[in-house]
């Protein structure tokens, strides 16, 4: 999220123009509303928040005129590692929304979201398995009343979605309370009230937490509180928070518990550079030390508090147990820092190159261990570099289709089951293919699972590592995207036809756990007959297969 005088970019392309000048007509919107908030008291503020909250740009407004032109520049080098997915998804409102938010499903579908709109369509493979020549159909449309834009997303254990808040509503700046769960074996959705007292969710994050139980912040106090699946009610949750959540991310982390660092919002401290971490065995919140380096926009060394825009970019584990953060920057390069889970140790990392950094924007954990960032100049500028960290060193890669029109902010990845990483920009929808393999080490590994499945019949099946090492993917504060949850893939032998069959009930969500975990799998009634071969697939990483009889 972005103050008004964030926008004011000079040379900024038309399309980004057209958009600054839409947010700025809602400014004053903005202003009225937050003038008159007041926290609960205890909260961290006491008063009325003493400036307008921040908030990210609309989606850039296109036209078939100007789709045309992007479309021309998408063209992709002889041997890029990026595809354009060969049928695009046909949103209903191209140009005030696009495709945005992309969430994998646990039958391997891919449900995503018209960003702003109401509309959601969905990415089933081919025969094959291959996303980028899958087909789409539409979905139900969201409840009335409710029409997100940079909101909270989840994949819940028992295979349902869950979205909450949004920063606007109707591309309205609202930091909207509403909130809503879609059944995918129903294509319906059920709206979802907001905790006790609280007025906004807005673009906060959420986080489902290693035994499975939904985690919500409100974007606008220091509140969160955990969701009871079964009643649809709200349990407060994540006391001692040092400042409010807004512009924060959340990583789970391998011991069970989540890192935040902190963005001081509406507690300005041009040196600030604490990190948090929730304990969910105590449900609050205690210091992870300092970041040495700042990865919050303060602008501190070109205009201060009146110029922060307050962003923090994604950060993601490794297999290693580090999480690599990313920073944003109004006046210079952004930073990166390194946590150490292991020892709760931050050590600085290498600067973004030139002007660049990570003002909102998507990172993802390839399954070769690198993380895959997306970045742009300073806070909000076109044009976006793609760039990976593979442990030691920042290295810039081929830019992806239309980069040259893109801000960080434009961008979403998925961790694909193919290993692939999807990639939505408002724009086009795409895949990165990642180099190079992974570790054996990280791979799902089948403890116990039937020999024999009937097509249309419910299965159990164990194992370790199911969660995968990491969440694979991270927005800033919001749009979650997390993979870590199983998905079963059987292969028929004679066909080469690749078919998932439904996850659900996952006994953990701990990412890289050792623990034995288990699932629910439901074979399709289309599944195809005979020898077969099965696997799991975690965060695009699949188990060694197993041989089934598909009856």
């Amino acid at each position: 999220m972005k103050t008004p005088r964030s926008f004011t970019r000079n040379g900024a392309p038309s399309h980004l123009r057209i958009a600054t000048a839409v947010v700025l007509t809602f400014a004053a919107t903005a202003m009225a509303l937050f003038a008159t908030f007041t926290p609960k008291a205890g909260l961290a503020e006491a008063q009325a928040f003493p400036k307008p909250m921040p908030f990210s740009p609309i989606p850039p407004k296109k036209n078939a005129t100007s789709a045309q032109a992007f479309a021309a520049t998408a063209a992709l080098a002889p041997n890029s590692p990026w595809q354009l997915l060969t049928n695009q998804p046909p949103v209903l409102d191209y140009t005030d929304c696009g495709p945005g938010n992309p969430i994998l499903l646990t039958d391997g579908t891919v449900m995503l979201q018209d960003d702003g709109c109401q509309d959601w369509w969905k990415l089933t493979p081919d025969e094959f398995g291959s996303y980028v020549n899958g087909t789409w159909t539409q979905l139900a449309s969201t409840p009335a009343g409710y029409s997100p834009l940079y909101h909270s997303s989840a994949v819940l254990p028992d295979g349902r979605v869950i979205i909450e808040g949004g920063e606007y509503n109707f591309l309205q700046p609202v930091w909207t309370n509403l909130g809503a769960i879609y059944d995918p074996q129903t294509d319906t959705w059920t709206s979802v009230n907001p905790p006790a007292g609280w007025s906004t969710i807005g673009d906060a994050q959420g986080v489902v937490l290693f035994d499975g139980t939904f985690m919500q912040a409100n974007c606008c106090t220091t509140q969160a509180a955990l969701l009871n699946l079964n009643t649809l009610t709200w349990a407060p949750t994540g006391s001692g928070k040092f400042d409010v959540n807004d512009e924060e991310g959340w990583t789970l982390l391998p011991n069970r518990q989540v890192l935040t660092v902190d963005a001081y919002v509406f507690s300005y401290d041009f040196n600030g550079k604490n990190s948090e971490i929730y304990n969910p065995a105590t449900g609050s919140w205690s210091s992870a030390g300092s970041t040495l380096v700042q990865l919050w926009d303060s602008a501190k060394g070109c205009g201060g508090m009146n110029h922060a825009s307050y962003e923090v970019g994604p950060g993601v584990l490794r297999p290693d147990g580090t999480v690599f953060y990313t920073g944003a920057n109004r006046c210079d390069a952004g930073h990166t820092a390194i946590y150490n889970s292991n020892t709760g140790v931050w050590t600085a990392g290498p600067d973004f190159p030139d002007t660049l950094d990570i003002a909102d924007g998507p990172a993802a954990l390839e399954p070769n261990g690198k993380v895959l960032m997306m970045a742009s100049p300073r806070i909000f500028n076109t044009p976006s570099t793609f760039l990976e960290w593979d442990g030691a060193s920042l290295t810039e890669i081929s830019p992806a289709p239309n980069a040259s029109n893109d801000s960080s902010f434009y961008g979403n990845f998925l961790v694909l089951p193919t290993g692939q990483i999807l990639f939505t920009d408002f724009f086009f929808v795409s895949v990165y293919n990642p180099s190079g393999t992974y570790n054996p080490a990280w791979a799902p590994r089948i403890q116990s699972a039937p020999s024999r499945v009937t097509h249309g019949g419910s299965y159990v099946i164990s194992g370790n590592l199911f969660n995968g090492m990491s969440q694979g993917a991270a927005y800033g504060d919001d749009q979650q995207a997390a993979t870590n949850f199983p998905l079963v893939r059987i292969t028929n032998n004679r066909t080469g036809h690749v078919f998932y069959s439904r996850t659900h009930d996952h006994s953990s969500m701990a990412v890289a756990s050792s623990d034995l975990v288990s699932t629910h799998f439901d074979v399709p009634a289309t599944q195809e007959r005979g020898p077969s071969q099965l696997v799991v697939v975690a965060n695009g990483i699949p188990s060694a297969p197993i041989t089934v009889t598909v009856n």
